[in-house]
């Protein structure tokens, strides 16, 4: 409900999301100066409207004090609707006299335009348009956009996310999508990526910036690296906050999910906008809650086990959980309860009547053998009798599917006019705090604390448990470890995972993030009538982000072999245990541990700008844009102890680090206009042509490196890097729109420059164990089941930048005998070399002859015992495909018969046509567009076709249903 302080009319505003009802209540006051375009005020710029404001017959003005009502109707299983725009449109003026179209500067180029299209592909939303989509967050408008595929980090990762959002254009890398807020940098995530996912994925978190803070967002879906600089490979997208707004507005939502199972998972938002002025001031105050609960995979019958083979999956239960030995399992009437067997009551474990072998069963449906055990009719080599936590481990069961997250935001924004139009002053202040509570299954106790020489786990498998142990059931070792030096016999291949001792590993996230700005801007009229179109701003920005995690649950490994090595029935630790069986409080106490690890990321910039027209040609003015840009990047992260010892297991141990890095900058830009419309040339009625380049120097110093597999010794290393990259890009209008309606077809062609991330360069190394089958799979079959390795990831100092060549071109067309039907498509082409990038460590095992000395076998059995894993610079990709979008607003007054409102239908999608992955020079190209990807360095879905359609219904004007 909106309410006016002039006139009281609802407006009541229905959307439809899949599994998802909000019903959204507003309050707004607005003051006599309030002016707004689809209930979305203006900042005193003018820019695209977005979806239902295509041209600026497709908006109508709201008057001051009125209300109305819009009806969003979904069609489609997702709704999803962008502007075709591909620049911004004028305002549309509050009074009945047209003025002159303003030229505001469009995502894509450094020079203002006043051209409704432009010759790059921009996609304008709003928030009135993302509400109206039933869009409520920024994971739903990624996960709805057709450009966005391959790594998704968002709000809906379980485990060991973090809960930001970092989009990830195209399905390259999300470091290859540049993130602006305002046209200009912000920082990215604190952890650089080291606490769950990879460097790679480290970006920008939009999740920090709430939808009523948003002005409008800008998707451009072309390479910018010669405007923009280095990350701009994939695309850009552009967030502008809100700088002008009059009144007061409070407003919320509510929600929950309509699956029956799952209603707790409530979503509440809060916002509160003020703001006040006159024609030389603007002062706006946002503050923004949001709150979203849990959804458990229990909850939901597909979701809840992890053996998915009834759905056409795979069985991706765990081989780690409590009470197996090797193949031998507790007997039922033990495995299912809280008790062990008996201490010392049996030599080993096949002697022992307290647990049970496999033996052969009757073969299965496609006649090969099956694998029970003994008095049971469960095991292995059949769909049918896998099932059931006896054989293997069900996590999904305790795991959410989409964790509890909350969020406050607060953003302040000042303007002032000290001397017209040639001197204003600006300020702009936001800080967000976010809260994430992810949780994964409970730790698995894979590796082995106990370590040979080398530092590989003693049991191969599970844990290595001391005869002296007073728990372990068994009289004679399989096998005698050295533990400072004295001779220790033990039982190996003991299988146990915190089940009941710590349930979850819960990982909390707290980011703290700021921005602010502040500069002077105006214009140059004063020095001249020649300097009428001459603009400048000169500003700095300082943006930090700090990321907090805390991770509890983890097994320390010197904590844990204490304990098991303890003679003491009151602190030992038991991991004989059944199913549901709980060590001691004081044996909990010293094995398991909370981790404490932040990281912080800084970025000062400084930047000046200047745009205008040198001078007039026949066919128009030949424009301009110059500047310079200093950044500072700096990034340090904080492991807990444990961490840096590398003495935990379940969680990531890494070694604290810091980069720093300066960046200048300079960029140049000239637009000559070869035709005008004026003229009426047939076949070129408006010809324009952008040239653009921007020249970038880096120098960067890394901490230095312990000695590792990677990097025998890596000092501290001071490296720098130097770009100069360009980009042309064209607009031509062949006909005169009289004829056959508004045709404009455009291209660019670009090379983009890519340094690599601090996050890439950092050398020091990070520890994650993996297991087979669960997590690796050795295509040579001599690596055991249940043997886990650890994996030393690491950055690389000896990187080398990387390159790109892209290019686009299509069309936008507007027939003259349909009216209000818009149609375009784009194709667009990226030639990505020399990929910095961390490659998942099964990629490595593949292609191992391809990567020698990286995957580490024993000599004698051949079994993996370990994988060195250093971001590389990969050979490259192709990726290549067509962009397409159509829209259509039915306005029924043309009937003749009254106005009923107006329909728009729209259609947007992508066709990936070619994903082309090549690992080394001397590796085949692998095709990877229509596939799951899960081995190489681009993972996740890259569908050959993402496509959304959408209707929507605006009543006719001045009535209810407005």
């Amino acid at each position: 409900m909106v309410v006016s302080c002039d006139h009281a009319r609802p407006r009541a505003t229905i959307v439809h999301a899949p599994n998802l009802c909000l019903r959204t209540h507003c309050l707004r006051i607005k003051g006599d100066e309030t002016k707004a375009i689809n209930g979305n005020p203006h900042d005193g710029r003018s820019h695209c409207h977005g979806l239902l404001t295509r041209r600026p017959e497709m908006s109508r003005q709201v008057e001051p004090g009125s209300v109305g009502v819009a009806l969003a109707a979904g069609v489609a299983a997702a709704l999803l609707s962008v502007s075709i725009a591909s620049a911004q449109n004028p305002s549309v003026a509050s009074t009945s006299v047209v003025a002159e179209v303003e030229r505001v500067i469009v995502t894509g180029s450094n020079i203002p335009t006043a051209e409704e299209v432009g010759p790059n592909p921009v996609d304008t939303y709003r928030p009135s348009d993302i509400e109206k989509l039933g869009i409520r967050n920024t994971t739903d408008l990624m996960i709805q956009l057709p450009q966005e595929m391959g790594t998704t980090v968002n709000q809906n990762m379980s485990g060991f996310g973090d809960g930001s959002v970092i989009p990830n254009l195209r399905g390259l890398l999300p470091k290859e999508t540049l993130v602006l807020i305002d046209g200009k940098r912000a920082a990215i995530v604190g952890s650089g990526g080291v606490f769950g996912n990879t460097p790679s994925a480290a970006g920008v978190d939009i999740n920090l910036i709430p939808f009523p803070m948003i002005d409008h967002i800008d998707i451009l879906k072309d390479g910018a690296s010669a405007v923009y600089g280095s990350d701009a490979v994939a695309g850009v997208i552009n967030i502008f906050l809100l700088h002008k707004f009059r009144g007061l507005e409070i407003g919320g939502s509510a929600g929950n999910t309509n699956m029956g199972a799952s209603n707790d998972a409530r979503e509440l938002e809060g916002w509160l906008k003020a703001g006040t002025g006159d024609d030389k001031t603007d002062i706006v105050i946002i503050a923004d809650f949001y709150d979203r609960g849990a959804i458990y995979n229990r909850d939901r019958f597909l979701s809840g086990n992890a053996n998915a083979i009834p759905w056409g999956g795979f069985d991706a239960r765990s081989t780690s959980f409590p009470g197996g030995i090797g193949p031998f399992r507790l007997i039922p009437k033990l495995f299912f309860s809280a008790n062990s067997p008996p201490p010392h009551s049996a030599p080993n474990v096949a002697t022992s009547p307290f647990y049970n072998g496999l033996v052969l069963g009757p073969p299965n449906a496609n006649g090969f053998p099956t694998f029970l055990f003994k008095n049971a009719k469960v095991g292995f080599g059949s769909p049918g009798v896998l099932d059931g936590d006896y054989v293997l481990y069900n996590f999904q069961a305790v795991m959410p599917a989409i964790p509890p997250a909350d969020r406050q935001s607060y953003y302040g924004s000042f303007t002032r006019d000290v001397c017209d139009k040639y001197l204003t002053v600006f300020a702009d202040f936001k800080y967000t705090r976010s809260f994430f509570d992810g949780a994964n299954e409970p730790t698995p106790f894979n590796p082995d604390p106990f370590a040979l020489p080398n530092g590989a786990p003693f049991s191969p498998a599970g844990l290595s448990v001391p005869i002296q142990n007073p728990f372990n059931p068994f009289t004679v070792a399989d096998a005698t470890l050295i533990y400072n030096g004295v001779s220790v016999p033990v039982t190996t291949g003991v299988s146990y995972r915190a089940i009941n001792d710590e349930p979850l590993r819960t990982n909390k996230t707290t980011f703290h993030d700021v921005l602010f700005d502040t500069g002077l801007r105006g214009e140059m009229g004063e020095f001249g009538d020649y300097f009428n179109s001459w603009n400048w701003e000169l500003g700095f920005r300082y943006s930090r982000n700090e990321q907090e995690n805390l991770l509890s649950g983890i097994a320390s490994k010197s904590g844990l072999r204490e304990a098991l090595l303890d003679t003491n029935p009151a602190t030992a630790f038991n991991p004989f245990l059944g199913f549901f069986g709980r060590n001691s409080r004081a044996a909990i106490s010293r094995v398991y541990v909370t981790l404490d690890r932040s990281g912080t990321f800084e970025l000062p910039l400084g930047y000046f700008h200047l745009d205008g027209d040198l001078f007039n040609l026949p066919s128009g003015p030949i424009s301009f844009a110059t500047g310079a840009e200093y950044r500072g990047e700096r990034w340090a992260n904080n492991p807990s102890s444990e961490n840096t010892t590398f003495d935990t297991i379940g969680g990531i141990d890494f070694e604290a680090s810091r980069v720093n890095r300066d960046v200048w900058a300079t960029y140049q830009e000239v637009r000559i206009p070869f035709t005008s419309p004026t003229w009426s040339l047939p076949g070129f009625y408006s010809v324009e042509v952008d040239f653009a380049e921007r020249e970038e120097w880096y120098s960067q110093n890394t901490s230095a490196a312990l000695p590792s597999g990677a990097f025998p010794f890596q000092p501290s290393a001071h490296t720098r890097y130097n770009a100069q990259k360009p980009k042309v890009s064209a607009r031509w209008q062949p006909l005169d729109p009289k004829y056959i309606g508004a045709l404009t077809l455009r291209g660019s062609y670009s090379e983009a420059f890519h340094a690599p991330t601090l996050p890439d360069l950092n050398p020091l190394e990070t520890e994650v164990f993996l297991s087979f089958p669960d997590n690796l799979h050795d295509p040579k079959g001599l690596t055991p089941p249940g043997t886990s390795i650890p994996i030393i990831v690491s950055g690389n100092p000896n990187l080398n930048p990387e390159v790109a060549y892209e290019w686009t071109y299509g069309a936008v067309y507007s027939p003259k005998w349909i009216k209000g039907l818009t149609l375009s498509a784009d194709f667009w082409h990226i030639d990505l070399r020399s990929i910095a990038s961390f490659v998942q460590p099964q990629f490595f095992i593949d292609f191992e002859n391809n990567f020698p000395g990286l995957v580490i076998r024993n000599p004698t059995t051949g079994a993996i015992t370990e994988i060195i894993d250093p971001s590389l610079n990969l050979a490259g990709a192709i990726v290549e495909g067509i962009d397409y979008e159509g829209i259509y607003i039915l306005d029924t007054s043309i009937f003749g018969h009254g106005d009923f409102g107006k329909l728009t239908f729209t259609l947007n999608g992508t066709y990936l046509s070619r994903f082309e992955f090549q690992a080394t020079p001397f590796s085949k190209r692998i095709g990877l567009s229509g596939e799951f990807v899960t081995s190489a360095s681009f993972t996740s879905s890259l569908p050959h076709n993402r496509a959304y359609v959408s209707a929507f219904y605006d009543g006719p004007v001045d009535t209810w249903l407005e």
